[in-house]
């Protein structure tokens, strides 16, 4: 996969000589300004950012704060590209975060050296971060790598007033399992349905995750409430299509569980328009994602309660009226033409 490089000059005639230079190490774009840059970044982050350290309006070291302050881009490494070669100069951009500076007038066989080398630095860096967040029993992402992706997602859903939805998904009676079958067996339980969840959550951007002991739990952006409750029991059928027994189980005789959906959508109560503003604290009306994950746990212990191996959902308006948990409604069977 090609790397994603954002120029951001105010000098057109500069990034066309700088793309004439990077044309073959990775993908460009382009950004005569900081509104520009920042807009582009947000959108899609980029791999690397050369940023011009002076331009009208926003300047390079406000840009650069800018990005830094955004958690979603805060890793992306950042190039100045200067006429200025005072060491306080740079040690002012080092101290906010710079990766590195290239003098004006550029040398290309220069360029490339450091865009590539600050390229390597941030892939090694993003497998580091990718292994820090997998779960090692199930293979699936942990509990810190759901919370990063949950913030992430909320953010972008608030700037484009996307739905979003979550999934608390617990083994039912594990505990039991692990008594009557042991612990090795047990293991192999909450790999196979680690596995089982995964091929359920079909898109890119949706994320399994293991969030601790028997429980998982799923993310689904861009994902009303229909969406959400039919892979809900895309998910239930998935665990059932295992048949892994399970004698020690009051809900079946194979293993099974109980899910939990939460949903934020245009029809919740608390629905709120798009804001460009990424650090508004709520999606509507003083939400937070925290809010989200209890009202996911909340049906999901509603389902347990229920007699299990069932789904059922909360809206987010309703977390602290858990009355308005309802059944999960099955996805429509397709009837032959």
């Amino acid at each position: 996969m090609s790397d994603n490089i954002l120029l951001v000059d105010d000098d057109p005639s500069a990034i066309r000589l700088l793309s004439h230079m990077l044309a073959d190490v990775g993908n460009l774009r382009f950004a005569t300004s900081g509104e520009d840059a920042l807009r582009l970044a947000r959108e899609s982050a980029p791999d690397l950012v050369l940023l011009d350290a002076e331009m009208p309006g926003m300047s390079g070291f406000q840009i650069l704060e800018a990005l830094k302050a955004d958690p979603g881009l805060e890793d992306v490494p950042v190039i100045f590209v200067t006429s200025h070669s005072e060491p306080e100069f740079e040690l002012s951009g080092f101290e906010l975060g710079a990766a590195d500076f290239i003098a004006k007038p550029v040398s290309a066989p220069l360029v490339v050296a450091r865009v590539k080398t600050q390229l390597r630095v941030k892939r090694i860096a993003d497998e580091l971060r990718r292994i820090a967040t997998i779960d090692v029993l199930t293979g699936v992402t942990n509990r810190r790598g759901f919370d990063d992706a949950l913030a992430h997602e909320w953010r972008r859903a608030r700037r484009a007033g996307d739905p979003l939805a979550v999934l608390m998904i617990d083994v039912d009676h594990f505990k039991s399992f692990n008594d009557h079958y042991g612990h090795p067996a047990g293991d192999v339980c909450l790999r196979a349905v680690a596995q089982a969840l995964a091929s359920t959550s079909l898109r890119p951007a949706d994320l399994v995750a293991r969030y601790g002991g028997e429980e998982f739990v799923v993310l689904l952006p861009q994902t009303p409430r229909l969406g959400a409750e039919h892979v809900a029991h895309s998910i239930l059928a998935a665990v059932q299509a295992l048949t892994i027994r399970h004698d020690a189980s009051s809900a079946a005789c194979h293993v099974t569980v109980s899910v939990g959906v939460a949903c934020y959508d245009d029809a919740s109560e608390c629905w709120a328009e798009p804001s460009a503003d990424s650090r508004a604290a709520g999606l509507g009306r003083g939400h937070s994602p925290l809010d989200l994950v209890r009202a996911a746990d909340k049906a999901m212990y509603c389902a347990k309660r229920a007699g299990r191996a069932r789904a059922m959902l909360l809206d987010i308006c309703d977390v602290d009226a858990p009355q308005g948990v309802r059944d999960a409604r099955r996805p429509p069977r397709l009837v032959p033409v």
